[in-house]
């Protein structure tokens, strides 16, 4: 994809071997072909116009995978070792096949679809795991998005994209995100009808956890290796014991190896710090929840343990203080929806240096 030569060569080899299925037009009774991408405004379809595009055809939008009433209706022997091997009920590895694996759709109106590898591969080991993502790593895509500066949280939920750019790639095209999608990396969460616009996100969270997992060193060459000293599980651990002195000393750490050099120059600003911040917590969305919302606004991340729950807000020190923070989580009565709960509530308000590119102060009430 990145080698402009290599690519054009080999989409010339790919005319070539198409257009003996033109020639051979008589002797054809049924030639389904399936790929990632449909190579649009060139010429390597020209010789086999007669193909019918079904790629975002309702008709045909379950053909590759695995709908939830196939899934019940098939795999209940399955579902249930599954839960008796994880020790959970029936009902809850169910959920959890969900969460992880369902959430494709490939056309305006489709049924959820189940990445039919994982699931298999699943009922095979008994257990859960990221197993579609592990079979390739996206590394050209990661590389360019990293490069770049995309708005990576937008892949969420919130990439808006037309119709006609939905199945078009073409090598010099710098948008990615059409590829992205057939891929399978992004999928289809809403349609537009007036304005004939898709809304794309990661379809669940085997392919969130396991994209973010690949951009978090694109960002941050630190993360990952010894001298990070910053882990996931390591920091709700800390979290689990009460301890969120040394926690945010963990993360004042991990940004204090972040090399500036290292950090691509589109990214050399302000909302590189927040978005590290987001990727970290994010990824500990596996364990915790983020973002979470009130009537008056969207704590920052909200961390669940045995004995606590942590409100977290941060602030940079270009326009806002660590008080500011505190301020916030107070003003927006984030720590309200748990009042009533038995844990006790700690607030975090966190404070980013832009210059000193870390953490560089936070309070705790």
């Amino acid at each position: 994809m990145n080698d402009k030569t290599a690519n054009e060569e080999i989409r010339t080899l790919l005319k070539s071997f198409y257009g003996v299925l033109k020639s051979a037009d008589t002797y054809l009774r049924f030639v389904f072909i399936t790929g990632v991408t449909k190579f649009s405004k060139v010429s390597i379809f020209s010789d086999l116009n007669q193909l019918v595009d079904i790629s975002l055809n309702e008709k045909f939008a379950e053909v590759c995978g695995i709908s939830e009433p196939e899934l019940l209706q098939n795999f209940q022997p399955e579902i249930q070792a599954l839960a008796e091997r994880r020790k959970m009920t029936y009902e809850q590895a169910f959920a959890e096949l969900k969460k992880r694996y369902d959430g494709y759709h490939f056309a305006k109106i489709s049924e959820d679809i189940y990445n039919p590898f994982s699931l298999l591969n699943t009922f095979e080991n008994l257990d859960f795991a990221y197993y579609w993502f592990a079979t390739g790593t996206p590394t050209f895509l990661v590389q360019h998005l990293a490069n770049t500066g995309f708005d990576i949280p937008i892949l969420e939920n919130n990439v808006v994209i037309d119709a006609n750019s939905l199945m078009d790639y073409r090598a010099e095209n710098e948008d990615y995100v059409p590829l992205l999608y057939q891929s399978g990396y992004l999928t289809i969460k809403d349609y537009d009808i007036e304005l004939d616009e898709y809304s794309l996100g990661f379809p669940n969270e085997e392919v969130k956890y396991g994209f973010l997992n690949e951009l978090l060193p694109q960002f941050t060459p630190s993360f990952g290796t010894s001298s990070s000293k910053f882990s996931a599980t390591g920091f709700i651990k800390l979290l689990r014991v009460g301890d969120i002195e040394n926690t945010m000393k963990m993360l004042q750490a991990y940004f204090a190896t972040i090399e500036y050099d290292a950090i691509p120059k589109a990214l050399q600003i302000e909302k590189f710090y927040q978005f590290v911040f987001w990727q970290l917590f994010t990824l500990m969305g596996q364990f915790v929840q983020t973002e979470v919302k009130n009537n008056k606004g969207r704590a920052d991340a909200i961390v669940k343990t045995a004995g606590s729950i942590y409100v977290f807000e941060f602030k940079m020190d270009d326009n806002a203080t660590a008080e500011d923070a505190l301020k916030q989580i107070n003003s927006k009565d984030y720590a309200i929806p748990y009042a009533s709960d038995h844990r006790i509530i700690v607030k975090i308000g966190v404070e980013f240096s832009q210059t000193g590119r870390g953490v560089k102060r936070w309070l705790i009430e």
